[in-house]
């Protein structure tokens, strides 16, 4: 059976030795109530909360999957006495404004609270996290009057949220939707339209739901440009907040879905429903973004999570299942085979699981660090530098960590042989759940689309070398440290295959524009590798001077394999950019 403990030491180990981030948040007003004890509590309590409360209910949620009934959309069975343990105990609030009933902290902290609800229960955790991006919009772009009536009640928990954007015809080019707005003169606008994918849409867990609505007003102009973004209760309340009549907001239907059984996946229909501008008429997706930074990361850290519950219950399994003798003869000769944790190649996919979710679990916290920087840090140019590398680095995290989330509980799965076929073991729910990690907000081709051209190409490189200056001063800083030269010397040739892959695209696609969209995948998951290089060398570094206690001395050793065993993929991408984009153009479309 799937196992599952919150890597509480993991967790602490980033914050407060890898990144130091208490000092961080004493030195910015917004947190320096936030102390490393306070911070160690909410993780453990979270840890209780998952583990206890929300994983049980994972696997049962999976076979019972919701239901949808004349409009109604009930969740499986625990969801909602979980769901209102999980609002009680103020966890819909973390990151809110307090201003409103949220509790103000860092995302630093939150993104490694959202990774273990993740890892628990995908399907629950997404509930939450719709909400949490759409009182992101509500709180940056809504009216004085709007925040004080609706986020109160969306940060503790009573209602909940969702973000409407996707119709049929319209996915990733926005400026397609249909959806239409009216407005009725008064400060509200009647909403007209279908909207499908909306994931927590309708559900039973709170007594409202608040959707976010991108829509076009008559006369807007055409793409893009056009759309505004609208808040539309599903059910509509007076200046006290008591529920009055339906919204003509409906369900028509949920996605008989591969994954994340428990989170209903809804066709909202909007008939006339009445709603409420968020931001200035035509900038909808300049509001939508304010949240998507977050989103993206939030949803990068669904494959980080599903990645450590898989390692876990991986090993667990590897360390219990006999089959064969090692190579090197008995390790259990008192038993009629060893463990199959003794075999090299089990072992591969192990240190690779590991080496994954606990890299990419830094690279979070460091994307997370970027957007406290941002957002609240005193001194402007930081939050200018970290605006840039947030920029960067977002895409990149979403796709990154949700491709090699999903290869993670493949190779779980591998693990387990045929036992991680069958569905008792709980081994290929999490490959199914993985899987759409990799196409929502944004598939990762896009997202890769999005960092080669938007934010490499498009401003000659900037970011990406003062992201290499970054990294370049780090090894100025530990150039001394001897106990770790092979990272050192990793990090310098990684470094310079990214500067010179760079360069490459930024010359050829002057003369040839396929060469972006060509090179944008194989370049992403190269960034991402000198990424998890840094990273790495980074953990190297703390851990190298006290290997004598266990946790330390894996850290260094799984280091080791991923520098020596993951890293050299970075050359096959850089081949992969460097070739062009004439192998994939040559095509006529009657030859596919």
């Amino acid at each position: 059976m799937a196992s599952f403990k919150v890597p509480t030491q993991d967790m602490k180990f980033v914050l407060t030795e890898l990144f130091d981030a208490p000092a961080l948040w004493n030195s910015i007003p917004h947190f320096e109530e936030v102390s490393e004890d306070l911070a160690m509590a909410i993780l453990e309590e979270g840890a209780k909360l998952s583990e206890n409360e929300v994983f049980p209910i994972n696997r049962s949620g999976d076979e019972e999957g919701c239901t949808w009934d004349d409009g109604k959309v009930t969740t499986p069975s625990g969801f909602k006495e979980a769901f209102q343990t999980y609002a009680e105990s103020g966890w819909t609030s973390l990151g809110g404004n307090p201003e409103f009933g949220g509790q103000g902290l860092p995302k630093m902290l939150t993104c490694f609270v959202e990774e273990m609800f993740y890892a628990a229960n995908s399907s629950f955790a997404l509930y939450p996290a719709l909400t949490n991006g759409a009182t992101l919009a509500i709180d940056a772009h809504g009216s004085q009057a709007l925040k004080e009536q609706y986020l109160p009640k969306l940060y503790d928990g009573s209602w909940s949220a969702s973000m409407c954007l996707t119709e049929a015809h319209s996915g990733t080019d926005l400026g397609l939707i249909r959806t239409k707005a009216e407005d009725q003169g008064d400060g509200t606008y009647l909403i007209t339209g279908t909207k499908i994918f909306i994931t927590g849409g309708e559900h039973d867990l709170t007594e409202n739901i608040i959707h976010l609505v991108l829509a076009k007003l008559p006369g807007a102009p055409a793409g893009p440009k056009g759309i505004s973004l609208f808040m539309v209760p599903k059910i509509k309340v007076d200046s006290d907040n008591n529920l009055g009549d339906g919204n003509n907001v409906s369900c028509g239907s949920i996605e008989h879905k591969m994954g994340l059984k428990g989170s209903s996946t809804c066709v909202m229909n909007f008939d006339g429903s009445e709603g409420y501008l968020v931001g200035e008429v035509n900038k909808g997706l300049a509001a939508m973004f304010t949240m998507m930074n977050y989103e993206r990361l939030t949803v990068g850290l669904q494959g980080v999570g599903l990645s450590e519950v898989s390692y876990q219950s991986a090993r667990e399994y590897a360390q219990d299942r006999l089959q064969s003798r090692a190579p090197t003869g008995a390790v259990a000769p008192e038993k009629m085979a060893d463990p199959i944790i003794v075999h090299p190649d089990v072992r591969r996919m192990l240190l690779t699981q590991k080496a994954y979710a606990e890299g990419n679990r830094a690279f979070a916290s460091f994307v997370a660090m970027k957007l406290d920087i941002a957002k609240h840090h005193p001194d402007s140019d930081q939050r200018n530098a970290a605006q840039n590398m947030v920029a960067l680095l977002t895409p990149v995290a979403k796709a990154f960590f949700s491709d090699r989330g999903l290869d993670a509980c493949i190779l779980g799965q591998q693990v387990f042989g045929g036992h991680g076929y069958v569905r008792e073991w709980g081994m290929e729910q999490m490959v199914r759940d993985a899987r759409i990690a990799q196409i929502y907000e944004g598939t990762n081709g896009i997202q890769a689309l999005d960092l080669m051209g938007r934010k490499v190409a498009a401003n000659s490189g900037e970011w990406l070398y003062q992201y290499c200056d970054e990294m370049e001063q780090y090894i100025e800083t530990c150039s001394q440290a001897s106990e770790i030269p092979e990272f050192i010397q990793s990090l310098k040739d990684s470094i310079d295959v990214l500067k010179r892959t760079t360069e490459y695209v930024l010359s050829e696609s002057a003369s040839d524009v396929n060469v972006i969209g060509a090179a944008s995948c194989d370049y992403l998951n190269l960034l991402g590798l000198v990424t998890l290089n840094y990273l790495w060398v980074r953990m190297a570094a703390v851990s190298s001077s006290k290997t004598d206690d266990h946790f330390y001395s894996s850290k260094v050793k799984t280091g080791q394999f991923f520098v020596q065993k993951l890293l050299p993929e970075i050359q096959g991408y850089a081949a992969k950019v460097r070739s062009g984009a004439d192998s994939l153009m040559q095509f006529n479309d009657n030859e596919f």
